[in-house]
């Protein structure tokens, strides 16, 4: 009987199986700090990479990086009020700036002017900076985005999903006109749907969010939703449209063609390191994490099975041709694990950090000059090739096993998404298999609230991609014209 290398596995608990893959995975621990964590190594490479990938797609779209105060003034946030009322709960503040020792303890003494917030967002002190920067209409549009972290108070933290730190990007942009903005909100959805997509393997809807559910202060919220292999929704990604809320508190106004003073439309959009929870919870397997090829700090490892010269002379000739070989525009990333520990270690190690291709090398590789290998997507099938075919091929070994992610996802995804017709029939689906729920839906918050509370679901986002019909809202009897994805989420 096959023993799983991580325990407890997903059917067991699928909770405590997304930690213990993060353990074993070596990509995060906990910190001394409440509800933070420490990014390790493994972790920050696949962050690295998928950053690197997003920040291009956003500056190829117009935008340029900038670095906004980790603090900012409570009196920025007083200017909108349904702003700071959305953020008022999870807000750190810095109220002094000076410690002293007392019978053995620091103490604070020297209390601020003006408390500061440790940002949760930072539409309130960018707006600040855009009120100066914003003149003339021959200043718009203003396209920026910030690499940043951000300090949220989270009462449940769960490691790369809901954590008090966390790394994003924010990107904030304001423009002369309406429908401008909201091409901008449209289109950065859309970078974050390709990024997901071409990149991390996991298919997503795209939707608006419903008033209950819409960022404080924006006028529309639109959003990207994936499912987990426990058939919950995971927020992937949003794009505000912020309409003249944002100009108006921080009064960012310009003076157009006529002469008329008037005030711009703003956008915010965002995604964070829960991109990487994502990928933790999508693909991995109860041997460990699986990784995408095109996320993945490495390719390909080498694994001698004895530390002897001609093995290892080998595997350095090898590494040195595999890493000529260009995949998704860039040198592959091989490693050569040389630790002198037993193979087994070495072997389940790299299965359960998710590396795509691992690569055994002994006597028998060397004198045929075959390579033996095994994809992490079936790493109990071990495959043996001349090692011209296998160099040959593997740009396409890795982008099958990208494809095939993608595939399995997909198939998942679409086998838990049921068209529900009545209350009865959505009351049964989330108290036995549930997953997504699509159904007509008058957006009413009195239904919203009496759902959330008594089955703890909630509606993720009016899908984009579902032409609108008039029917009745299977809740209310009301003829209403949108379909909604209901559905549990972390």
């Amino acid at each position: 009987m096959k023993k799983n290398a991580i325990s407890p596995t997903r059917q067991e608990n699928y909770s405590e199986w997304y930690l213990s893959i993060i353990k074993n995975a070596d990509l995060a621990e906990h910190s001394p700090t409440r509800g933070c964590m420490i990014i390790k190594p493994w972790g920050y490479s696949i962050w690295e990479n998928i950053r690197d990938v997003l920040d291009r797609m956003i500056k190829d779209s117009g935008h340029q990086n900038v670095y906004f105060p980790l603090l900012i003034p409570i009196s920025f946030f007083e200017k909108e009020a349904e702003h700071v009322e959305g953020f008022a709960k999870e807000c750190a503040v810095v109220t002094h700036c000076k410690l002293e020792k007392k019978k053995g303890k620091l103490i604070p003494i020297s209390p601020l002017e003006e408390p500061y917030i440790i940002r949760p967002t930072s539409e309130m002190i960018i707006g600040e900076a855009f009120s100066r920067w914003v003149q003339s209409y021959r200043d718009l549009p203003i396209l920026i985005n910030q690499w940043a972290n951000i300090l949220r108070w989270e009462m449940r933290p769960r490691m790369f999903l809901r954590t008090t730190e966390f790394l994003w990007q924010e990107g904030h942009t304001v423009h002369q006109f309406e429908e401008e903005a909201r091409e901008e909100v449209k289109r950065m959805l859309d970078i974050y749907s390709n990024i997901y997509h071409q990149y991390l393997a996991i298919p997503v809807i795209k939707g608006e969010k419903t008033e209950t559910e819409r960022f404080p202060g924006a006028v529309n919220t639109y959003c990207i939703e994936a499912m987990m292999q426990d058939k919950k929704a995971l927020q992937a990604g949003t794009s505000h449209f912020l309409g003249q809320n944002f100009s108006k508190a921080s009064n960012i106004r310009y003076n157009d063609e006529k002469g008329e003073i008037r005030y711009p439309y703003s956008t915010s959009w965002g995604v964070t390191t829960r991109l990487i929870g994502g990928v933790v919870m999508v693909h991995s397997d109860d041997d460990g994490l699986v990784l995408p090829p095109r996320i993945t700090p490495y390719h390909v490892v080498i694994q001698p099975i004895f530390i002897r010269e001609k093995i290892m002379a080998f595997c350095r000739k090898l590494k040195d041709m595999l890493e000529t070989i260009r995949y998704n525009g860039n040198f592959l990333k091989v490693k050569i694990d040389e630790r002198d520990i037993r193979g087994g270690e070495k072997k389940w190690e790299w299965v359960k950090k998710g590396v795509p291709i691992r690569i055994e090398v002994g006597e028998r590789e060397v004198e045929e000059r075959v390579v033996t290998f095994f994809r992490r997507d079936n790493h109990y099938q071990k495959i043996v090739e001349k090692e011209k075919s296998f160099i040959e091929n593997l740009a396409k070994i890795l982008e099958d096993i990208q494809n095939d992610l993608l595939k399995k996802a997909d198939k998942f995804l679409n086998e838990n998404i049921k068209r529900i017709s009545s209350e009865k029939e959505f009351y049964e689906f989330f108290k036995s298999e549930g997953g997504f729920a699509l159904c007509q839906f008058s957006l009413t918050k009195e239904i919203e609230e009496k759902i959330k509370k008594e089955l703890n679901v909630t509606v993720r986002c009016i899908p984009l991609e579902i032409p609108k019909e008039e029917e009745e809202c299977i809740f209310s009897g009301k003829r209403c014209f949108d379909k909604v994805i209901f559905a549990r989420a972390y």
